[in-house]
Order: structure tokens, then C-alpha cells, then sequence
């Protein structure tokens, strides 16, 4: 089942909403920018992965759920390319929203893109009180310290960087909060489904080290060399290829081992498997699930 017509509603909803009529003009269009036409929506789509697999029985705070994590994402995309940090040019194959909109408006969007996560969370969760304190807490934690994406982008101004505490932090944690925060929005016990996340989020990004360093950045739509730029620590050159590529497969493993017994597990290892093909490295074969 395509979960995109269900997202993409609920952000345009979302970012609707926070630039309409009485916004200053150039901020409405820029939040618009920064989320729309989105990437591949890795995050919300695994949120109502994991709702479907316990059958999708509220499905209004499913998209909630997944809308504010990718508007978090979207938030972090947008701070991460800025030139106090990454310094990118182009994001999602288009100019880097500082680019097209000045510095000064990049800041805003990104401190808007975030309010906007968890005004929507209270908009449609509300009518779920049950449900909308521990959604509030599972993607606040993945976003602040100790662990969240800010967490995360600070690391990258220490002299010291554990490779697997940065990766935990900058990618794992929204990962982790998608697969907990779909559970919970099912009705369904949380913490179980954190694990699935945080090996997800891991292989993500290191998948993403290895092709920061061997695709070609017209094919990403974004610049590439950026970890080697930065001198920021990249699982290729810590572990080399050969290692990095071991380790993306054993956390992949891992993820498909972690999910708990549940009556949609078997399609949800089939969704994982098929939606996180077009991220692998060329050349890389996935176990099948």
C-alpha cells in the first residue's frame, strides 16, 4: 500500500496552515520550499509501516505522527546546510534553501519547520489524548539532547567524534522515534519497536558514507565528499569499504531480526526490504527479507 498520498496530504495541510494569508510572504513560500517537492520520505513512510502492521486502527494520529518527524527532518535539513555548517549548495537536486531564500529566512524556516512538528502532533492527536503525551515525548527526545539530531549536528563541533554515537544521534534518532511513534499511534506498545529504528537509521547512514564518497552527486541531488570536507567521521574511513559495507549488511540483519512478533511483521520485513533498496550503495545486495 503507497503511504505517499496520505503524507504528502498532511503536510500540505501542515505547511498550509503555517504560511497561510497573515504570514510574511517570502516565509510562506520558503517553508513550501523546504518541504515540497520532498525527498524520498524514508522517515514518515517507515512511522506508518509499523501502524499498518498492527492494522492501522487510527490512522489520523498515524499521519500526525509521520508528518511531524519529516517536518523535523525537513527542519534539519535546512540548519545542516547552512554555511556555519555543511556550507551545501544544493539539496534534493534544487538550490539549498539559504541559497534560494538568503541566510537569515534559512534560520527561520528551520526554527518554523520544528514548532510546526509538534503544533501539528497537538492538532490532530487532540481528539487521542491517550496518545499524544508519550507521541510529544517519543519525538521530542529524538530531536534535543542528549541524543537527538541536535545532539547529532553538535558532535560535529567536538574534537572527538564516536563514530557510533554520532551516527545514533544525527540519523538514529529520528528512525528510532518513526518506528516507536507508529507503534504508539496504533495503540500499541512503543519501546519494543526502537531497536528496528535505531538499525535502520544506522544503516541508513552508512550507506549514506558510502556513497558520499563513491556516487555521483548529480545523482543524489546533493554535493558529495561533504564527510571528507568537514573532517567529519565517515564509516569508509574508518572501517574502509570492504568493513563499512559489512557493517550496512549485519545492520540490516539486525533490524529485520528486531522486529517484534506482531500480525503484520512478515509485510513489514517485505516494505522494509523493497523501500530500502534505492538507498544501498550500487553494488550492494541486500539480504532478502
Amino acid at each position: 500500500m503507497d503511504s505517499s498520498p496520505r503524507i504528502e496530504k498532511t503536510l500540505q495541510d501542515a505547511i498550509a496552515g503555517a504560511g497561510g494569508p497573515a504570514s510574511p510572504p517570502q516565509l510562506a513560500s520558503a517553508l513550501r520550499y523546504a518541504v515540497f517537492p520532498g525527498g524520498a520520505r524514508v522517515r514518515p513512510r517507515l512511522c506508518l509501516a509499523v501502524a499498518r502492521a498492527f492494522g492501522d486502527p487510527f490512522p489520523v494520529v498515524a499521519n500526525a505522527a509521520a508528518a511531524s518527524i519529516e517536518l523535523l527532518h525537513c527542519a534539519s535539513l535546512v540548519h545542516d546546510d547552512l554555511p556555519c555548517f555543511d556550507d551545501a549548495d544544493t539539496r534534493r537536486g534544487k538550490p539549498s534553501l539559504h541559497k534560494a531564500f538568503g541566510q537569515s529566512l534559512a534560520v527561520l524556516v528551520g526554527d518554523a519547520l520544528i514548532v510546526l512538528a509538534f503544533q501539528t502532533l497537538g492538532h490532530y492527536v487532540s481528539a487521542a489524548p491517550d496518545r499524544l503525551a508519550s507521541l510529544l515525548l517519543v519525538v521530542a527526545q529524538a530531536v534535543g539532547g542528549p541524543c537527538g539530531i541536535v545532539a547529532g549536528q553538535a558532535w560535529e563541533c567536538e574534537p572527538s567524534v564516536p563514530l557510533a554515537d554520532y551516527h545514533k544521534a544525527k540519523t538514529g534518532s529520528l528512525f528510532a522515534a518513526a518506528t516507536v511513534a507508529g507503534a504508539l499511534a496504533a495503540g500499541a506498545e512503543g519501546e519494543p519497536w526502537r531497536r528496528l529504528g535505531e538499525c535502520l537509521g544506522e544503516a541508513f547512514q552508512v550507506a549514506d558514507d558510502i556513497c558520499d564518497l563513491t556516487a555521483d552527486p548529480t545523482d543524489r541531488g546533493k554535493p558529495g565528499n561533504q564527510d571528507l570536507a568537514h573532517a567529519r567521521p565517515n564509516a569508509v574511513q574508518i572501517l574502509g569499504l570492504a568493513g563499512a559495507g559489512r557493517r550496512l549488511k549485519a545492520l540490516l540483519d539486525e533490524a529485520m531480526d528486531s522486529i517484534p512478533a506482531c500480525a503484520g511483521a512478515d509485510q513489514l520485513r517485505l516494505t522494509i526490504t523493497v523501500q530500502s533498496q534505492p538507498f544501498m550503495p550500487k553494488g550492494f545486495a541486500q539480504r532478502a527479507a
